[in-house]
């Protein structure tokens, strides 16, 4: 037989070789094209790659800004400090504070093309801050989804004939009811009268309250019983964990699975993802909001919204201004380490000056917007329900998933609106969650190039499952109070804190004014009078505005509650250790460079104030001649050893 196949011995050893050199060939082009997958032909930076287009860096960006306390928080605190006057102090703020960060963090990250933690080659002593961003990053990420998974559970409840919260269910106690429910009252007999019994024990005994005796109590909307009964399975407090609730523990398993779906080949897959993600949010918006505007009442939602009458005394008080402040800040993810690593990938002369002004207003707008939509709704309700808005307005978790769903379970079509609505919740918390993992993995990559090249899958996807797991204690009948107790400790001081120390690190140790001379490399050179207004902000206003926030937020702190449901000692002990474990890297970073570095203790300092001898221009090319000298950072990644603060020493 193996004549038949082939006329002699060499010519069959022959024909083996070709075959093995050919599938060898096929199989070195897939892995070079699997190693490369992220980076594209028309990249000018072929070590990291680049965005494939200005809009899906664009897109990412506003995806990554634009979230859910767009909707669910800034509608209440403009309803709450003044409706219409409070878009005064949040206007003035995005001036002062917002924007000037936002550019700075834009223009850091596409100038060094480096992530949040290598990026601090341009100040070696602060390379803790960019280790903070990470940490606070990756915690707040494992909350974060939590947030998204009881997004797709409610979307998949409400695929059904009628929302299950529409009604007083199986399981409903006493307490469900629209309307206010009685609680004693007195009772006369031929006997005796009764004063002040439990309502419960008149109906057992089948009495009749007398008339005008009746104490009332405000009733829980099948709504709130839904989310906290069903929904959560919430226990009584922190200290009862009780078991992980498997139908939230499955949706924040398929949460992870979307996001690593749309990361595994880093930007420019997400870049592809965020299309629909950032867009799609819009069009729910404008969709909820033609509808509300048709409702009887929405008009009087809107009203109390905007201020019929705008209260500007409201702007004597400080408090406006720091919550005008704070909503800023974090609404725009300034100092989260996500818009330093999504520029990273920007080509080096992109104009990131427009790109800033572009998604801030964006960001800024999207939330009026939202208002609109929100309030409508909400005006409606309380119409129906004969209550003022007032009393039907709520913020954060109690408005996305129990005064919303309450309003949208009166309407006709209820469940339509319903999958409507939680599916733009998916997708405003999926565009803020891809940022927040590729802000990890641009790390990963900035310290292991190389792994990075080879396993950018196995690695995305294994940080997808380590913090699923992480998330598990979230998802048990005590989640809701460690999603908490993270928002609370996390999301709050280590932010002000790193950012401060971020802009007096760039402005005012490395320098502000050459900053913006490595600016003028990428965007071109522009007079003085255009800089004024961003030295100004810079050095100064920033700042003291981030200051006074801190100090202020240090003065108003009270322990965290849940409701009303105070946490044990042992659990604001936790709050304290993870915030803690999040900044002591800053400290601890400081002096580990100081030690490193050569001279007595002065020179020592010094010396760690002034950039590392591989900071500048990513590629050659753009150098110039104040970065000629510069350590090409592709060479030193070859011939030395990261360490663990992202440095590197001689083999």
């Amino acid at each position: 037989m193996d004549n038949l196949k082939c006329s002699s011995f060499f010519k069959c050893r022959g024909k083996e070789y070709k075959d093995k050199l050919l599938i060898f060939s096929l199989l070195q082009k897939v892995t070079v094209s699997s190693e490369n997958f992220h980076v594209g032909e028309n990249d000018e930076n072929q070590e990291r790659g680049n965005w494939s287009k200005k809009s899906d860096y664009l897109l990412s960006m506003v995806g990554y800004a634009v979230g859910l306390g767009n909707v669910w928080r800034f509608p209440y605190l403009t309803y709450n400090n003044g409706g219409g006057a409070f878009l005064i102090p949040y206007a003035i703020m995005l001036a002062l504070a917002g924007l000037p960060l936002f550019f700075l963090e834009c223009s850091l990250g596409q100038f060094a093309s480096l992530g949040p933690v290598s990026v601090w080659n341009i100040l070696p002593l602060f390379q803790g801050v960019g280790i903070t961003m990470v940490l606070i990053s990756i915690f707040v990420t494992i909350y974060y989804n939590v947030i998204i998974a009881y997004s797709l559970y409610y979307m998949f409840a409400s695929f059904r004939s009628e929302l299950p919260w529409k009604n007083c269910s199986y399981w409903a106690d006493q307490n469900c009811s629209r309307s206010p429910i009685v609680t004693h009252c007195n009772v006369s007999t031929q006997i005796e009268t009764f004063i002040h019994v439990n309502k419960s024990w008149v109906d057992f005994n089948n009495f009749t309250c007398d008339n005008g005796t009746e104490v009332y109590q405000p009733g829980q909307l099948p709504s709130e019983q839904y989310w906290n009964k069903v929904a959560l399975q919430r226990s009584s407090g922190m200290d009862e964990t009780g078991e992980i609730v498997w139908y939230l523990a499955l949706c924040l398993l398929l949460a992870w699975l979307i996001v690593g779906a749309a990361l595994f080949k880093g930007i420019k897959s997400s870049g592809k993802v965020v299309y629909f993600t950032a867009l799609f949010p819009y069009v729910v918006l404008l969709i909820l909001l033609i509808r509300g505007a048709t409702l009887e009442g929405a008009s009087k939602g809107i009203s109390y919204y905007i201020g019929a009458q705008s209260n500007f005394t409201k702007l004597m008080e400080a408090e406006v201004w720091k919550d005008a402040a704070t909503q800023i800040f974090y609404s725009l993810s300034v100092a989260w380490g996500g818009l330093v690593a999504l520029s990273s990938y920007n080509k080096f002369n992109n104009n990131c000056f427009s790109d800033a002004i572009v998604v801030c207003l964006t960001n800024c707008l999207t939330s009026v917007f939202a208002g609109f939509a929100i309030f409508s709704i909400l005006g409606h309700m309380a119409h129906i329900s004969g209550k003022e808005v007032s009393q039907v307005v709520k913020s954060g978790f109690d408005l996305a998933f129990i005064a919303y769903p309450e309003a949208l379970a009166q309407l006709p079509g209820g469940p339509f609106w319903s999958i409507l609505f939680f599916f733009m919740l998916l997708t405003l918390g999926l565009d803020s969650q891809f940022a927040s993992i590729e802000t990890i993995t641009t790390t990963i990559q900035d310290l292991f190039p190389k792994v990075m090249k080879k396993m950018r899958i196995p690695i995305t996807l294994g940080c997808c499952l380590v913090l699923f797991l992480l998330g598990l204690v979230c998802v048990t009948q005590a989640g809701i109070y460690w999603v908490n107790l993270i928002d609370h400790f996390c999301a709050g001081w280590g932010i002000l804190i790193a950012a401060i120390l971020e802009i007096i690190g760039i402005i005012w140790i490395y320098g502000g004014n050459r900053f913006i001379e490595d600016i003028e490399m990428m965007i071109g050179a522009k007079r003085w009078i255009f800089w004024l207004w961003w030295r100004a902000c810079w050095f100064v206003i920033t700042p003291i505005l981030l200051i006074a926030i801190f100090i202020w937020s240090l003065v108003k702190f009270n322990r965290p509650t849940y409701g009303e449901i105070p946490y044990p000692d042992w659990g604001v002990a936790i709050g304290w250790c993870l915030i803690t474990f999040c900044i002591i890297w800053i400290p601890i970073m400081a002096i580990v460079k100081i030690i490193q570095a050569k001279g007595n203790i002065i020179e020592r300092i010094v010396s760690c104030c002034r950039p590392a001898s591989n900071w500048g221009p990513y590629l050659e090319r753009y150098r110039g001649e104040r970065y000629k000298d510069m350590v090409d950072p592709k060479k030193e990644i070859d011939h030395e050893i990261p360490t663990v603060s992202g440095s590197v020493k001689p083999e």
